[in-house]
């Protein structure tokens, strides 16, 4: 069994793991860090400690009615992407521990069509 990196649990909810293959499971909001267990596998777990998170970015729909998937960018290894039940939820109990200039949306599709046109047609 892993063992926790958190002493107190704010929160545990179901949600899914999009890091490579999808992976089902528990995410666990605590006073240490952010973590995932696969219900499956004891073995596929993510543990992401407070002090490694650079920013939380969400996918924002509908003005705000709807956040399909969230993502963790940590600062030395890169993104991880889940989703879950309540992501509204979730990133509450996030908003607990890391700043919230550092909670951001990600870019909807039609800014990054128009970032690229842009790029495309800037002169050099």
């Amino acid at each position: 069994m892993v063992q926790s990196i958190n002493t107190k649990v704010d929160l545990v909810i179901d949600a899914t793991s999009h890091i490579g293959l999808t992976d089902y499971g528990k995410i666990m909001v605590g006073d240490k860090g952010f973590e995932f267990f696969n219900n499956r596998d004891a073995r596929k777990f993510i543990q992401i400690p407070w002090e490694e998170v650079d920013y939380v970015i969400a996918s924002v729909m509908f003005k705000g009615k709807w956040i399909p998937r969230f993502a963790i960018r940590t600062k030395r290894n890169g993104t991880y992407t889940f989703s879950s039940k309540d992501p509204k939820k979730v990133l509450r109990a996030i908003r607990e521990y890391v700043d919230p200039s550092h909670m951001v949306q990600s870019l909807s599709f039609f800014d990054v069509i128009k970032r690229g046109l842009k790029g495309k047609f800037k002169k050099s």
